[in-house]
């Protein structure tokens, strides 16, 4: 099923025979760098497993694979999950490196903020990228993110945006 599209991606569900282009992102040090520990072969088929069952309630919770629409090359993930509790969303996005410093990115963020708006009764959708990760925080300002402040998760300084409905509304969002 397809989440949605930009004029250069198509955003579409996991599906089980989807392994090894889950575990390229996943497995990846380039990629993971600045998300989470590398995970191997094996626990990325399992977290494949684990984020499949996101998608059976129907909700846009979860990992999505990316595809270009040229070639159906794969380029990396999309997601919307939890941030804290089931309060808040935030969208992240993962791209293999052969995919970097195209635009791919900026393009991913802004059509799933549009995505996002245009599927959830939320006022607010966020993002978060360690201190380190200078591109991440550069491609959310350009999507329009403002920058929120910083919390810290498992010892690390996480840097907070945040996107509002309304873009033009100038409130805080707490």
């Amino acid at each position: 099923m397809i989440l949605f599209e930009t004029d250069r991606m198509i955003v579409q569900r996991f599906r089980l025979d989807d392994s090894e282009f889950f575990f390229q992102v996943n497995g990846n040090a380039k990629v993971m760098q600045y998300i989470r520990p590398v995970k191997s072969r094996e626990a990325s088929d399992a977290f494949l497993v684990e984020n499949i069952r996101f998608y059976q309630d129907g909700s846009t919770l979860g990992r999505y694979a990316v595809f270009g629409k040229e070639n159906g090359e794969f380029l990396g993930t999309f997601s919307f999950l939890y941030m804290s509790g089931d309060a808040d969303f935030h969208l992240g996005y993962a791209l293999l490196p052969d995919a970097w410093g195209k635009g791919f990115a900026t393009e991913l963020v802004r059509e799933g903020i549009t995505y996002f708006f245009d599927n959830r009764d939320k006022p607010a959708v966020f993002a978060i990228t360690v201190a380190e990760n200078i591109a991440s925080q550069r491609v959310l300002i350009k999507s329009g993110f403002s920058y929120k402040g910083q919390t810290e998760e498992n010892g690390q300084r996480i840097e907070l945006f945040y996107i509002n409905r309304n873009p033009g509304h100038l409130s805080i969002v707490h």
